[in-house]
């Protein structure tokens, strides 16, 4: 990972933007894994990709972003300019519009009900999305939008090094039952990283969503793990009736949480120190 800080970014805008090179620049709250984002004034933030892995988002969320807010019932990143490799930092850059609210993750009070109604109505309205100039589902979105099989070997190895730490015979089973199916109907538009990280709040409600920067078209069943990873119970069953996708879809999404908790267990993910994913393992083998 690079180290990026205010420094580097007032820099970089000094340079290529200097119309915004009085405003100040201070890190946001909250940083994602994949990106550093910085607000930029009062309007404005930058973006930038936190390694080689992560830059060909940047040209897609170019791409993607007009094609997505113009169908969408809820605002999208909007990018106003695109900067180059300068200063030290070795990959092209983002400059977009601020978005109002906070992460669902960080906002108190929130009606998770609601939330997961609209969440699936959203999710619903992306499937709508005309598909035919969307990128199709690959590597530059970590295959999500695949088949999960496509991770079979991870899902395998993961088990072996966790060994007795998890129920090996019932993770088998939700993974062998999520291989059943496969998506059969023309590619769809899905978002690849549905995350209370992902989603801001306003007012306790959903209002915009955020870091489309694994979107693609294929398989929307990689955007429902959030069924796990955050609602339970009867939030679970709203989410998944608002969502309007059919049983094997649900069993491939199933698949897909069960292979982000063990891979990030094992350690052959990102860094789980506080036990999410044990936890989210357990909603996976116990739903």
């Amino acid at each position: 990972m690079i180290d990026i800080d205010a420094e580097l970014v007032r820099s970089l805008i000094r340079e290529q933007f200097p119309q915004w090179g009085d405003l100040p620049v201070r890190p946001v709250p909250r940083q994602g894994w994949d990106n550093r984002t910085f607000r930029l004034g009062e309007d404005l933030s930058v973006r930038l990709p936190s390694a080689e892995g992560y830059v060909v988002g940047v040209e897609k969320e170019e791409h993607s972003l007009p094609i997505l807010a113009a169908h969408l019932p809820l605002p999208v990143p909007e990018v106003v300019a695109t900067g180059l490799p300068g200063g030290g930092y070795p990959f092209p850059w983002s400059v977009r519009r601020w978005l109002p609210g906070d992460t669902v993750e960080n906002t108190e009070g929130i009606d998770r009900t609601e939330l997961a109604r609209d969440l699936g109505g959203l999710l619903t309205a992306l499937r709508k999305v005309p598909a035919e100039r969307g990128p199709a589902a690959g590597r530059h979105s970590w295959f999500r939008g695949c088949h999960p099989s496509v991770y079979g070997d991870q899902v395998e190895l993961a088990l072996k090094q966790l060994g007795d730490e998890v129920d090996a015979a019932a993770c088998a089973a939700v993974w062998a039952d999520a291989l059943t199916s496969a998506w059969p109907r023309p590619p769809a538009w899905f978002h690849g990283d549905v995350s209370a990280g992902n989603l801001l709040a306003a007012d306790g409600r959903l209002c915009a969503v955020i870091d489309f920067g694994t979107c693609g078209v294929g398989d929307p069943a990689c955007d429902l793990v959030m069924a796990w990873t955050y609602f339970g119970g009867e939030e679970r069953q709203v989410f998944r009736q608002a969502a309007g996708l059919d049983d094997d879809t649900w069993r491939r999404a199933r698949g897909w949480a069960l292979w982000k908790a063990l891979v990030s267990m094992a350690g052959l993910s990102s860094p789980d120190p506080e036990g999410f994913h044990n936890r989210v393992l357990l909603r996976v083998l116990h739903d």
